[in-house]
């Protein structure tokens, strides 16, 4: 095969030679799209102590100064604090603060019922013991 110099096409262009020291002519990488990380409305951090205390609130009867009933009161007011500051600036985390107030109000209520519990057994069933027990020493 025989190449004559006149079917050879000519080179490609050169680009200009006048380039500046960081200037491109295409863009070297793309942006990729992450709809994930567009900006949401902000959670209001109330809100999210709300929800953590009232959580903990439940294991919080294991430690001796920090009672679980402490933590649910914890609960409940940042709760309240939250849905008021909520409504004000428009953040979000509305469902965690009203979920921070409702795990405190059940932890609250649960510690009364107990108590209640306690003082029947010990003022009743004591009371009628001890009636017993004096009316067989007479």
């Amino acid at each position: 095969m025989s190449s004559n110099p006149g079917d050879v096409p000519p080179p490609p262009p050169q680009p200009p030679s006048t380039q500046i020291v960081g200037q491109q002519t295409q863009p070297s990488s793309v942006v990729p799209h992450t709809p994930h990380l567009e900006t949401k409305t902000p959670t209001n951090g109330l809100a999210m102590v709300s929800l953590f205390t009232g959580i903990f609130s439940y294991l919080g009867h294991i430690i001796p100064l920090i009672g679980g009933s402490t933590m649910a009161l914890i609960a409940i007011v940042t709760g309240y604090i939250a849905r008021r500051q909520i409504a004000q600036s428009g953040e979000g985390g509305k469902d965690i603060a009203t979920i921070g107030i409702v795990l405190g109000l059940i932890n609250l209520s649960i510690v009364i019922l107990i108590l209640i519990a306690i003082f029947f057994l010990v003022f009743v069933l004591g009371i009628s013991v001890l009636g017993i027990a004096a009316h067989s020493a007479r």
